[in-house]
């Protein structure tokens, strides 16, 4: 058994290598621009069949990345398939011709190739070449033939025919006989080639001399190697029924429409019989070799002769049925005689078109150019003629259409530019109609996603902010949120928001607030002073993360509001040595005279700056007033003998911010007879006519005014040759350097070392170096100090006064770098007076020699 099947495989092989030899190279049809191959039936799986690579001219190396793929209907057996590394067409499961081709002719497989990037669909016919693996059979192994005795010589008795699935020369050949010495065999050839034998008596039969004649029936085929099959033929010998039936015609055609119901009459067949009684009773039946599908189709009535539909027919599936009836009497020894019928079907437009997505190429770039392909579709209709005939539309408003490329085959590209944001998912109709009466359609509706590239910039909500922001706010507190849109999706709409680089009254601007990149809160990174800044504006920038990113700015407006955060302070009259401010008034003063004006500033803006003044305590109520809006101190009559030579007044200064804050101050007025020519503690005021410039006190302020000052010019000589002896000192112990202290002689001081508000070089403990410390501005405005200590001393100190630029930011910072050891104090900066409200132009001389007045006190305190 295994000998065998090892031969057959052989043959099987033999036989193929000839068909390719015979099918020679594959024919080309340009004009089609497809290529058809030939290929044998009952070939294993990986068998060749042709290079498609070369045969196509394609890049086999590219063949993997382009896609190259054989498109076939859903649910249809892939027979062949490609081999992407090397481009050859090969078998891929068997292929049998009599189970694909189930009507005989030409066997055409139909290929659709298809190779993407560009996209280019290529159509390969490949014929199925049939191969002799059928051996002719007979309906049955045995049969009876009933021949009449009185059968005269030369007569026929048609054999059953046998049957081979193969066709052409594979098919049944001729026919033979075994030898006998009744019966010859002749072969007959019908209109449709096909073979059938007849039995010839070549000698007269006699019933009582042999009753059974038995004969071997073989049917050969032409194929190589040749096939055969035999049946048994039983000859029974009967008594005279010497006449058989006889049919109209020995073949039939008729029409019938594919949709005709069951019950249809196909044909009214005829057969008569010149015998009487039962031999001429003639029953008809379909022949031994009728194929199953004829009988599950159509049924014959065995007396009247009507062939019936009995099964649905389908155009599509086989166009012509042929069937194979015989006609027998009911007589002894009855002969059958055959008729072919032949039913031709009519098509029907009975199969909508479908629509297959050969290749869809989705999402799309909305920024993809008009003609750019989408999908493939091809459309088939099953159905015949201009059934069969289909036209593809897409539905209305859509920016896509279709191209034909091939026949029923279309590319859909789009016709316009896109836009997500208009549109983000187109639902694309596809109407497939064919040309029928009535016509069919199908409807494929094909999604189409758009996707998106970064092409609209971040949107910002208002076109700028404006943010109130109360001063002495605490730092890290919100302040305000901005917040933009940007109408892509995905990473190209996520936003981070930063603040643009810039500077505030020298600073970075990232040292005032900062911002959450991801919501947009921003934050005060400092306590914010309107005294020192009323306002200022950033830039924010919203940028999102698309490639290449795409930005917006706004500009964020931040205003600082007052709040009631300053005291009040007096600066006319001051008090002398540190008691109160005393002042004399004539006994003479009638009502209303000015004693003098109360003057104060509120570093505050607004209501918070506008000042009250008020007598909060008096020896007596009824003798001195206090403008409430100038702080002018008059008398409200005239001094009596009764009043105290000494009146002490408490004045009030209160401000009308919320909650209001206050400062007061205690003023010592003198009764005299008579005015010195002595400043009063007032800034300004008139001085009697009657004061004489030649009184004892002028000429007491005058000595001691000269006293003082040559008193002070010794010092500072005394004070200079000490600093001079410490800086020999130094310089020999190599301690400070010239450059390192300003106030040493030798060493003229620069104006950028009296700007500086650093410390310099502070040598290690148990040297004599002079320290040198730049004072930060703390004092009045206008003045910085320089500051020298010597070593011999820790007390003495001496300090310059020099004109300097506004403080600078980095001059607290400064300040705070002093050693703790050199005893150096320096009050915080006091801050600028507001000139939202100003006092009277009367007193502003007196706001000027209170600034001096005041700052050089401070000066005799730290000395």
């Amino acid at each position: 058994m295994g000998a065998g099947a090892s031969s057959g495989r052989g043959q099987l092989f033999l036989r193929s290598l000839l068909f390719l030899l015979l099918a020679g190279p594959p024919a080309r049809h340009p004009a089609w621009g497809q290529l058809r191959y030939a290929v044998p039936e009952e070939l294993e799986h990986g068998a060749f069949v042709a290079n498609l690579g070369e045969d196509l001219g394609l890049d086999v190396s590219t063949l993997s990345a382009r896609r190259f793929r054989i498109v076939s209907r859903a649910g249809a057996r892939q027979h062949l398939e490609v081999n992407l590394e090397n481009g050859i067409l090969f078998v891929n499961e068997r292929i049998d011709r009599e189970e694909v081709c189930e009507a005989g002719g030409t066997c055409l497989l139909h290929l659709q190739l298809l190779v993407e990037s560009p996209l280019e669909l290529y159509r390969v016919e490949v014929e199925v070449l049939d191969i002799n693996d059928h051996a002719p059979t007979f309906p049955w192994q045995e049969y009876v033939l009933e021949v009449a005795e009185s059968a005269v010589l030369g007569a026929r008795f048609p054999l059953e025919s046998a049957q081979d699935p193969d066709v052409g020369t594979n098919s049944v050949h001729t026919y033979r006989l075994s030898p006998n010495g009744f019966f010859s065999l002749e072969v007959q050839t019908r209109s449709d080639a096909s073979k059938f034998a007849e039995l010839v008596l070549e000698r007269a039969l006699d019933r009582e001399q042999q009753r059974v004649h038995r004969v071997l029936l073989t049917a050969l085929d032409g194929g190589v190697p040749e096939r055969s099959g035999t049946a048994h033929i039983l000859v029974t010998v009967l008594d005279a029924n010497d006449n058989v039936p006889a049919f109209d015609q020995p073949s039939y055609g008729v029409s019938l429409p594919e949709d005709a119901p069951a019950g249809t009459l196909v044909i009214q067949l005829n057969a008569t019989d010149l015998d009487e009684g039962p031999n001429g009773e003639i029953e008809y039946s379909f022949s031994g070799h009728a194929p199953p599908r004829v009988r599950e189709l159509f049924h014959i009535e065995p007396r009247s002769g009507q062939v019936l539909l009995k099964g649905r027919l389908d155009y599509e599936r086989a166009s012509l049925h042929e069937l194979y009836v015989q006609a027998k009497d009911r007589g002894p020894s009855a002969v059958a005689v055959h008729c072919r019928v032949l039913v031709h079907l009519l098509d029907v437009n009975d199969n909508a078109p479908e629509v297959t997505l050969t290749s869809v190429s989705t999402p799309v770039l909305e920024d993809a150019p008009p003609g750019t392909v989408i999908a493939v579709i091809s459309v088939l209709d099953r159905d015949s003629g201009d059934n069969g005939r289909v036209s593809c539309e897409v539905g209305p408003n859509v920016p896509f259409e279709l191209r034909s490329s091939f026949r029923n085959y279309y590319t859909l590209v789009t016709t316009q530019a896109l836009d997500r944001e208009v549109v983000p998912e187109y639902n694309v109709s596809i109407t497939a109609r064919d040309m029928g009466s009535p016509a069919l359609l199908t409807r494929s509706t094909l999604t189409v996603p758009v996707s998106d590239v970064n092409d609209n910039a971040p949107r910002f909500l208002q076109p700028s902010y404006s943010v109130y922001v109360m001063e002495n706010n605490a730092p890290g507190a919100s302040i305000c949120s901005v917040s933009a849109l940007d109408p892509d999706c995905q990473q190209n709409a996520y936003l981070s928001y930063s603040i643009a680089d810039g500077h505030i009254h020298g600073m970075p601007v990232g040292t005032y607030v900062s911002i959450n990149s991801d919501s947009g809160h921003m934050y005060a990174l400092r306590s914010l002073d309107y005294e020192q800044i009323r306002s200022f504006q950033i830039q924010v920038q919203a940028q999102d993360a698309g490639f290449p990113p795409l930005s917006a700015n706004v500009t964020v407006h931040i205003f600082v509001l007052d709040q009631n955060d300053n005291a009040p302070v007096i600066v006319s009259p001051l008090p002398r040595n540190g008691s109160v401010a005393t002042e004399l008034v004539p006994r003479s003063a009638r009502p209303g005279y000015l004693v003098g004006t109360v003057s104060a500033v509120d570093a505050d803006a607004g209501l918070n700056s506008r000042l009250s003044y008020q007598l909060l305590q008096a020896t007596d109520f009824t003798l001195f007033s206090v403008a409430p809006d100038t702080g002018e101190l008059r008398t409200l009559r005239s001094f009596l003998e009764q009043d105290a030579t000494r009146q002490q007044l408490v004045v009030q200064v209160r401000d009308s911010g919320q909650p209001a804050l206050s400062a007061t101050m205690s003023l010592l007025l003198s009764v005299v007879e008579t005015m010195p020519q002595t400043l009063s503690d007032f800034s300004e005021f008139s001085l009697p006519p009657e004061v004489s410039s030649s009184s004892p006190l002028t000429l007491y302020l005058l000595v001691s005014l000269g006293t003082i000052s040559f008193t002070f010019l010794l010092a500072i000589l005394i004070l200079t040759a000490i600093r001079c002896r410490g800086e020999r000192r130094s310089r020999q112990g190599d301690s400070c350097s010239p450059p390192r202290c300003h106030c040493c002689p030798g060493s003229r001081p620069s104006s950028d070392g009296l700007k500086t508000s650093n410390l310099t070089a502070q040598p290690p403990a148990g040297t004599t170096a002079a320290t040198c410390l730049d004072v930060p501005p703390g004092g009045p405005p206008g003045y910085c100090y320089k500051v020298c200590l010597g070593p011999e001393s820790a007390q003495s100190d001496f300090m310059f006064l020099k004109p300097c630029s506004p403080p600078r930011n980095n001059e607290k910072d400064a300040g705070k770098r002093s050693r703790p050891d050199q005893h150096l104090q320096v009050s915080k900066e006091a801050k600028q007076p507001s000139t939202d409200w100003l006092p009277p132009s009367t007193q502003r001389p007196a706001l000027k020699r209170y600034q001096i007045q005041h700052w050089g006190n401070r000066g005799s305190r730290w000395r």
